[in-house]
């Protein structure tokens, strides 16, 4: 590392530690992003402007990235901090997110109404979401899901199947997951492991990968043919936006739980990711189950497209309720509430 890289380093640190000491909580993530400004800018004065517009973007999107990881109740109070920071986020970008914010609580009004219809006529529902490591996946399904009643809507997200499970037919440590009427599962990740990562990373055999490929579409007919209706959705990225937000991924603490070996392997065989999904597209692409590509390097207007094309294909409509009406309390004459004991009261620090 020669001095001036030593320099534009120990200037990007010192920066980032400045801008974590503006708080905690929501302060972490003005600060965080204030810091790495901070540093970014110190660092280029001691560059002199070396690479410096393909770095300033960079870090632009590195900074993006890490405000879009948050809820969006969230994700408005850092930008109210960044603001009074004197780091402006444009008014275009401001805009773009309100409308963002504006759409999303309709179209989860929306997701509601569809619940309530699955669950009033017993319809069940799968929908796939497929896609590379980052693309998105887990983001549109914590939307989806937000105000839906967990009780009705499940997510499924298996482990590498274990010793036991990897004796069993292949698609069976699915079914059990599979919605009952009035249900409806997303699966993160799903079946289609065979046909990507297993394959790319020599986790099944050539016969294991063909049997999948003839076992799938009958598979996905058999579920159609007993009343399970199946969305598959693929979230589409490029290379250069994975990279993007793998190295937010690396940088931020609150994050880097979501990065795992696996992930960083993927990231090296790009390329044959590539082949093996362009593959399964083509050979799993049936009319009882077609495939939806999402483009995803947006992310939100990835989960609102996403979102509103779901809504698209469930025949849902609103469910007349009876109103609701709040029945009074019953009161007793001898109701006695009994204090509790101090020694049992969490501490009251906020």
């Amino acid at each position: 590392m020669n001095e001036r890289d030593r320099a534009q380093r120990s200037a990007h640190e010192s920066g980032s530690e400045a801008g974590h000491e503006v708080g905690n909580g929501v302060d972490h993530a003005a600060g965080y992003i204030a810091g790495h400004e901070a540093g970014h800018e110190a660092g280029h004065e001691a560059g002199h402007e070396a690479g410096g517009n393909a770095e300033r973007h960079r870090r632009r999107r590195l900074d993006e990235e890490l405000i879009d990881a948050y809820d969006e109740e969230l994700e408005m109070e850092v930008d109210d901090r960044l603001q009074e920071s004197g780091l402006v986020i444009s008014d275009e970008a401001r805009a773009l997110r309100r409308v963002y914010f504006r759409e999303l609580i309709r179209l989860q009004g929306e997701l509601v109404k569809m619940q309530d219809w699955i669950a009033s006529t017993g319809h069940r529902l799968v929908v796939i979401f497929e896609g590379r490591d980052a693309a998105g996946k887990g983001g549109v399904i914590k939307r989806i899901t937000q105000r839906l009643n967990p009780r009705m809507c499940r997510v499924a997200a298996l482990p590498a199947p274990n010793n036991r499970e990897r004796t069993q037919w292949y698609f069976q440590r699915y079914v059990q997951h599979l919605p009952a009427g009035g249900e409806m599962v997303l699966f993160d990740r799903s079946w289609y492991n065979r046909a990507g990562v297993e394959r790319v990373m020599n986790f099944c055999t050539d016969e294991e990968y063909e049997e999948f490929f003839r076992s799938v579409p009958e598979f996905e007919k058999m579920l159609v043919r007993s009343g399970i209706q199946i969305v598959k959705y693929w979230f589409s990225i490029t290379d250069d936006e994975q990279e993007v937000r793998f190295q937010s991924r690396i940088e931020d603490p609150l994050k880097q739980w979501k990065l795992s070996p696996m992930d960083l392997e993927s990231r090296r065989r790009w390329e044959a990711y590539t082949h093996v999904k362009e593959v399964m597209l083509q050979r799993s692409h049936i009319p009882e189950a077609p495939w939806w590509v999402v483009q995803g390097v947006d992310k939100k207007r990835a989960r609102l497209n996403c979102i509103h094309h779901l809504l698209s294909q469930v025949p849902y409509h609103e469910v007349e309720h009876a109103d609701v009406t709040l029945p009074a309390r019953v009161h007793h004459p001898d109701y006695i509430r009994q204090p509790v004991p101090q020694d049992m009261i969490v501490p009251e620090i906020y």
